[in-house]
């Protein structure tokens, strides 16, 4: 079923529910394979999974297409929710597991076909927000240049990444360098006293085999015992097991891994999109914390995507600041969200969503703050 929106001559705006059969899944798809910026998470792959066991239900996928052709020109899951602390917003559906919320937008989505996904996204309500934006992207550029003067870029930040070619060996070289090297080197002899020393990386079928191997890691570690790993809900475990199922089918998972022996040491869990890789998910075995095996296996994670054919980029998806990942992975992705304000009201509601965003920054800042004082 969709939910026709205002339209114009040439283009029309849709409303899908992603889990629908009368979804049309290969439109879909042919959009996130020609996007400007691929968005793993927002391809039917993983976004029907994540719906389908956690939810919410709510939440519709926003089209614009071509009236004559049909062809999707732009496309992005979006929910309510707050933008900061009250301030009730439309955004494109980033979480905690898709930390990215950069809308699918083709090549040939001109500026009207931009402004009528943003309009239609703000209803109702008036705003609408696109959290985890990478701003130094195509996407991004088009989302501004559409409707320059209503639009504005919150909550700013830098996340560790890094790049391809002469820049990506640059990084990896000042990475693996000096006292690290030397410190990296020494910690791997002494893991071989447990076993020799093996980095491995799994695709298709084997990607999924090796995925069942991460989930168990992981619970083992400090997240089982939070209850915040995969397994620790069925909910989770059963989206997690089809969404890896799903973008295994078609090369989109790489599994890393590193072993001592016969014992799975750590695991990193990757998405491959368009020539970007996204570090999804890490767990390692706390026996062997001693060994900087979470820190190992991203460097050679590193090492792995500049020797993949195609490779373009990579983001490591973790909060800012990251302490094991951004002393290796020494690039940087700027986010930020982008809200646009549509109607009479629009540069009141931008004004009073900067302020609940910054309010809620603040009030983050200061319970990391005196959590930290309390742990010393």
């Amino acid at each position: 079923m969709t939910a026709e929106l205002p339209s114009s001559d040439e283009h029309e705006v849709v409303h899908f529910d992603p889990l629908s059969a009368e979804t049309p899944k290969d439109a879909w798809q042919v959009l996130g394979d020609h996007a400007l910026d691929p968005n793993p998470f927002f391809g039917p792959a993983f976004l029907c999974a994540f719906l389908e066991h956690i939810g919410p239900r709510s939440v519709r996928l926003l089209v614009v297409r071509e009236r004559a052709s049909g062809r999707w020109l732009l496309g992005a899951p979006l929910g309510r929710r707050r933008l900061g602390l009250a301030l009730p917003a439309n955004a494109t559906w980033a979480t905690e597991y898709a930390p990215l919320g950069t809308p699918l937008i083709h090549p040939d989505a001109g500026d009207d076909a931009v402004r009528r996904f943003l309009e239609a996204g703000t209803v109702p309500g008036g705003l609408l927000a696109v959290p985890y934006l990478p701003l130094e992207t195509q996407s991004a550029r088009r989302l501004k240049n559409a409707a320059p003067d209503r639009t504005l870029v919150l909550a700013r930040s830098a996340r560790a990444g890094h790049g391809t070619g002469a820049e990506g060996t640059a990084q990896l070289a000042e990475a693996d360098s000096g006292k690290r090297r030397k410190e990296m080197r020494r910690l791997m002899r002494r893991l071989g006293d447990h076993g020799t020393p093996r980095f491995v990386s799994l695709a298709g079928a084997e990607a999924i085999q090796g995925f069942e191997a991460f989930l168990h890691l992981e619970a083992a570690g400090w997240k089982g015992r939070t209850g915040t790993a995969l397994l620790s809900l069925p909910e989770t475990a059963a989206f997690a097991r089809l969404a890896v199922q799903h973008r295994a089918g078609t090369g989109g998972v790489r599994i890393d891994q590193l072993w001592a022996g016969d014992t799975l040491v750590a695991a990193l869990v990757l998405f491959g999109d368009g020539g970007r890789v996204f570090s999804w998910k890490i767990a390692f075995d706390e026996d062997f914390a001693r060994y900087s095996p979470g820190a190992q296996i991203a460097l050679q994670a590193l090492r792995t995507n500049l020797a993949s054919p195609g490779f373009k980029e990579a983001d490591s998806l973790a909060v800012p600041g990251h302490k094991m990942i951004e002393p290796l992975w020494r690039g940087r992705l700027e986010t930020g969200t982008l809200v646009y304000a549509q109607g009479a009201l629009g540069g009141l509601k931008q004004k009073l969503g900067e302020a609940d965003v910054q309010l809620e920054r603040s009030l983050r800042h200061a319970a990391r703050s005196l959590k930290r004082r309390l742990s010393r």
